[in-house]
């Protein structure tokens, strides 16, 4: 049997199982690998595997058994050092190890952001014990973020009004570190109008933006979204300047989930991700192509288009409040009765307190209403926990 692309993905969470439905629609060959068995990408994929992405014997060995086409990581948390050695030897990583290994850890992208391309950030520093996270604080003034240089989902960031929270802080930002540095970013709270993703997208034909995301975040995950949201002509010629110039730099085709934040008509860059985006996830209704229909186009060097045009939409998470491995889901008839909604469970095969278990989509004539709809259609949905 012949296929147009053999994929790797690591990492197999919800976003990677959208990109799977994407890429074998495209007539792709996925081996979807994860930590643990069951994880939603496996379900729809070809074939798996699982290990320790931050395992790096195990990395290269799946490597070498599948030889892929491409290597396409879903995830943070990787041995990079085994993507670059990989990619030395001849395979092809997305958008390329070097921006694996940036955007791994939030302080190489911002140091390469603000230092060497020269764009607006808010004013930040690194700490890597309490007396460092003293000196940031005091660097940046109060209010402040801490957070982990490497996390996933917002797990140990946190808001600090004054000196005395400091410690807590740091002590949160340890324990949600993902790998195996304990170092924090300690930067200026920014005291936005609003934040957006700006996807963008860079391929064989140049780089493609989609309509800006708005999107709403409690304990630094993402609780909903919408597309498009409201910018003046300026902001969004200043976001997709510095999103261009920033992807050019990393180099590579794909998608990327670029953050700003937004105060009147000053645009301040935060982050960025070298895949889909969970505030993206509203493109699955909102756009003819997703966000995921995008990365496998770019990764694969098929045609995007120069335009990307997106219909009024929201999404709203429904998230798990408790530990559990034996799960189930009621009230989808409820969810789904008002016009223009749609859901995605997830099926992860356990759930913790706050965690994403699926999604609730929306498209409605304005924004304000595709967001009231998708958050009660979020909210109709009843998880049931097991032993």
């Amino acid at each position: 049997m012949t296929h147009t692309a053999k994929i790797l993905l690591l990492g197999s969470g919800e976003l990677g199982r959208e990109f799977v439905i994407s890429a074998k629609r495209l007539g792709a060959y996925v081996v979807a690998c994860d930590a643990y068995e069951g994880a939603p990408a496996m379900q729809v994929a070809d074939g798996c595997e699982v290990f320790s992405m931050l395992d790096g014997a195990a990395l290269r060995a799946v490597a070498e058994r599948h030889r892929p086409d491409f290597i396409v990581p879903e995830i943070e948390a990787i041995r990079t050092e085994v993507l670059a050695e990989l990619e030395g030897e001849g395979y092809h990583i997305v958008p390329s190890a070097r921006a694996a290994q940036l955007t791994m850890n939030r302080d190489a992208i911002r140091d390469l952001a603000a230092d060497q391309l020269g764009l607006v950030t808010s004013r930040y520093r690194y700490a890597e014990s309490l007396g460092d996270v003293r000196a940031g604080a005091a660097h940046t003034g109060f209010p402040c973020v801490i957070k982990p240089v490497m996390s996933s989902s917002g797990k140990g960031q946190s808001t600090v009004q004054d000196a005395s929270g400091l410690e807590a802080a740091w002590d949160y930002a340890v324990a949600g570190m993902r790998g195996d540095r304990s170092r924090v970013i300690v930067e200026q709270f920014v005291h936005f109008d609003y934040e957006i993703t700006l996807l963008t997208v860079r391929h064989k034909d140049g780089v493609t933006f989609c309509p800006p995301i708005g999107h709403r975040q409690e304990r630094g995950d993402y609780q909903e979204s919408w597309q498009p949201t409201p910018m003046t002509d300026a902001a969004i010629t200043s976001a997709q300047d510095m999103a261009r110039k920033v992807v050019d730099e990393l180099g590579g085709y794909g998608l990327f989930g670029v953050e700003f934040f937004v105060k009147g008509e000053e645009v301040i860059f935060s982050e960025l991700s070298p895949r889909p985006h969970d505030t993206g996830m509203v493109t699955l209704v909102s756009q003819n192509l997703s966000e995921f229909d995008l990365h496998a186009r770019a990764i694969m060097g098929l045609p995007v288009p120069a335009q990307i045009r997106a219909r009024p939409a929201a999404s709203a998470v429904i998230l798990a409040d408790r530990d559990s491995a034996a799960l189930s889901y009621s009230g989808l008839a409820d969810a789904l009765a008002e016009q223009g909604t749609d859901l995605r469970i997830f099926a992860k095969p356990t759930s913790r307190p706050f965690r994403r278990m699926g999604v609730a989509l929306a498209t409605a004539g304005d924004t304000d209403t595709a967001r009231r709809i998708a958050r009660q259609a979020a909210d109709r949905v009843t998880i049931h926990y097991g032993e």
